[in-house]
Parts: C-alpha cells; sequence; structure tokens
C-alpha cells in the first residue's frame, strides 16, 4: 500500500504559486483601487490589455513577467528576486 509523502514544501515557498500571486494581486487591487483607477484605466496607462490585470488581481500564476512588471511600474514597483522560506526536506 502506497502512503502518501507530507511534504511542508508543498505548503509554502516558491512551490506553491497561491501564496505568492495572492500577495502580488491584492498589491496591485489595492493599489489601483487608492488610485481611484479601473481595471482598464490601469491596463491602458501600462500598456497592456484589460484581461492581463484582470488576471493579475485574481492571482494567476503564469503571466509573463514582463507584463507583471509593466502593471507594477504604475504604482513605482518591479518584481525582484528574495530569499525563500527553506524546508527541512531536501529539494527533489
Amino acid at each position: 500500500m502506497a502512503t502518501r509523502k507530507s511534504s511542508a514544501r508543498t505548503r509554502s515557498g516558491p512551490l506553491f504559486p497561491e501564496r505568492d500571486t495572492s500577495t502580488l494581486a491584492s498589491l496591485v487591487r489595492n493599489r489601483r483601487k487608492a488610485a481611484g483607477l479601473t481595471q482598464r484605466a490601469l491596463s491602458e496607462l501600462a500598456g497592456v490589455g484589460p484581461r492581463a490585470v484582470w488576471d493579475l488581481e485574481r492571482g494567476k500564476a503564469t503571466l509573463r513577467m514582463d507584463v507583471v512588471n509593466r502593471v507594477l511600474a504604475v504604482f513605482g514597483k518591479t518584481l525582484g528576486a528574495v530569499d525563500a522560506a527553506r524546508s527541512e526536506e531536501p529539494a527533489p
């Protein structure tokens, strides 16, 4: 009988993209609303399609980095490398 191995890696850090994308989604949505912008207005300022802003605000994990950076640039932000939390298990 095979047992499923529990792994902390699947619940935190870079292997759990939902957590990372939800933080980014919240930042963009909150900044957009604070600036009084609609999603369409933000997309026009960033030079991206409205669907890109919609997807970003909903935490889609497969957006192009250049598109995300165009949106973030409107708010004076950019994507960057940060140290990830390490799990106790060795990487596969």
